[in-house]
């Protein structure tokens, strides 16, 4: 078992990883950049160390700096959570190299996935269902060759980066006369957010959703999967509430959908925790879109309706780290039911009236929802600083349900106890979707907010 466990990482994910490996009897190592000294990870885990000035580029990205924050501290293993360093081959192979565990898969598996043709050509040979595209990345915009090959898909067409994702050198291009400055515009973009101007071009799935399928496997070659995630909810292709299991779902295909995750898993060798997500159209088609070898923000709405033999008792965060330490998981696809409904909303330091700019500042009070079905992950308190160098995420709001319904009532009264003054936040936004009623009634796709938010504004 790993005996002390540094976080690589900071705020609620930060405390979330803490939380856990305390309730295994690890000790835990938070490190923090000199904005973050107030945080409150710092002050939850046993040690603290600081690595380096607020940018993230000198204090969170930085190997080097972590990798001496373990050696002065002990630390035999990592856990990166989830951004920053979480998807860098490089890290976990450094991980490795210095005798240090790395609580997620191989850094041949991070590779894999991480660029996202070669993860596409990995999931048509595993036999899972690809969105129709260009096979090879895109060298020269005007090749008319390759013009000929997207007019052969039909448009509308997406640009994506091959690297990246959160909606960096993406693209959505609906005409021949448009798709050169997009491409341009795309190489651009992807090579300024990932140091890669590699980008890949496919057909343009309209309206549709957003699925997930939950993965965990262990290094002896035991995978099992999760009830789907919905989350279609997004705004620049960055997602802001998260619910499980899918409205439009049934039995059947969501054994599809999660054996076509496994199968994904058990073509490259996986372990660790991990995500592979697809879109799905109308007809309930769906298509494989990437994987993310990492935990996910939304990872407690599969956390708050799974069942493991009956009983309330997934934490994938444990599972994590039980993994990364050798262990055999602890059950198989069989022991895993749905119990219930859940939601996610995830509440940014962002001012929704004004295309949601970030609003960092003071947090002058602060009062948390709660009861029964309620579950809130934060690092804020009332006194605290948000600083400027990072994410805008500061809480996610997790609620439980009997049903869909009840989980949309319980989500819209825990969102009304949810009080946070000196700062603008997301939380009326989130109050605005739950009460349309189109997402009421489950009518969930990824031009939700433009269909039912934006154009009625």
């Amino acid at each position: 078992m790993i005996k002390k466990l540094l976080i690589a990482n900071r705020g609620e994910i930060a405390i979330r990883v803490i939380r856990a490996a305390k309730e295994l009897g690890i000790k835990t190592v938070a490190i923090y950049s000199e904005a973050d000294k107030d945080c409150l990870h710092t002050m939850l885990a046993d040690e603290k160390i600081c690595i380096g000035p607020g940018p993230a580029t000198e204090s969170y990205l930085s190997i080097p700096s972590i990798i001496s924050a373990c050696e002065a501290t002990g630390a035999d293993a990592v856990h990166p959570g989830y951004g920053f360093l979480s998807e860098n081959s490089y890290f976990a192979e450094v991980c490795e190299a210095c005798g240090i565990i790395f609580v997620g898969p191989s850094k041949e598996s991070i590779e894999k996935m991480g660029d996202k043709i070669e993860a596409k050509k990995i999931a048509k040979k595993a036999g899972v269902p690809v969105v129709p595209g260009i096979e090879e990345s895109v060298k020269n915009p005007d090749d008319i060759a390759l013009i000929k090959e997207i007019k052969k898909i039909g448009f509308p067409v997406i640009i994506k980066a091959a690297m990246g994702g959160g909606g960096k050198g993406m693209r959505i291009v609906n005409s021949e006369e448009s798709l050169r400055i997009a491409l341009l515009t795309a190489m651009e973009e992807s090579k300024k957010a990932f140091g890669s101007d590699k980008i890949y071009v496919e057909k343009y799935i309209e309206e549709p959703k957003h699925v997930e399928i939950q993965i965990l496997a262990d290094k002896k070659g035991n995978v099992v999967y999760f009830p789907e995630r919905d989350c279609s909810i997004q705004r620049r292709h960055q997602k802001l509430i998260e619910e499980s299991p899918c409205s439009v779902v049934n039995e059947h295909l969501r054994k599809k959908i999660g054996r076509a995750a496994t199968k994904l898993a058990e073509e490259i060798g996986y372990y660790s925790a991990g995500t592979v997500e697809f879109i799905m159209d109308k007809k309930g088609n769906f298509y494989f879109m990437e994987m993310n070898t990492r935990i996910q923000v939304e990872h407690p709405v599969t956390e708050a309706i799974s069942l493991i033999k009956g009983k309330r008792a997934l934490d994938l965060v444990k599972e994590q780290i039980l993994i990364a330490s050798g262990e055999k998981l602890r059950f198989d696809a069989d022991d895993i039911s749905i119990c219930g409904h859940a939601i996610e909303c995830r509440i940014n330091a962002e001012d929704p009236d004004k295309d949601f700019l970030p609003s960092p500042g003071k947090i002058e009070s602060v009062t948390f929802p709660g009861g029964n079905g309620v579950r809130v992950d934060t690092h804020i308190y009332a006194g605290y600083t948000i600083p400027t160098f990072y994410d805008s995420l500061i809480a996610k709001l997790i609620v439980i349900g009997t049903n869909r319904q009840e989980a949309i009532r319980r989500m819209l009264r825990a969102l009304d106890e949810f009080k946070i003054n000196g700062i603008k936040t997301t939380i009326p936004f989130h109050k605005r979707v739950l009460q349309t009623q189109a997402f009421i009634e489950g009518d969930v796709t990824t031009n939700f907010l433009h269909k039912y938010i934006y154009e009625q504004a």
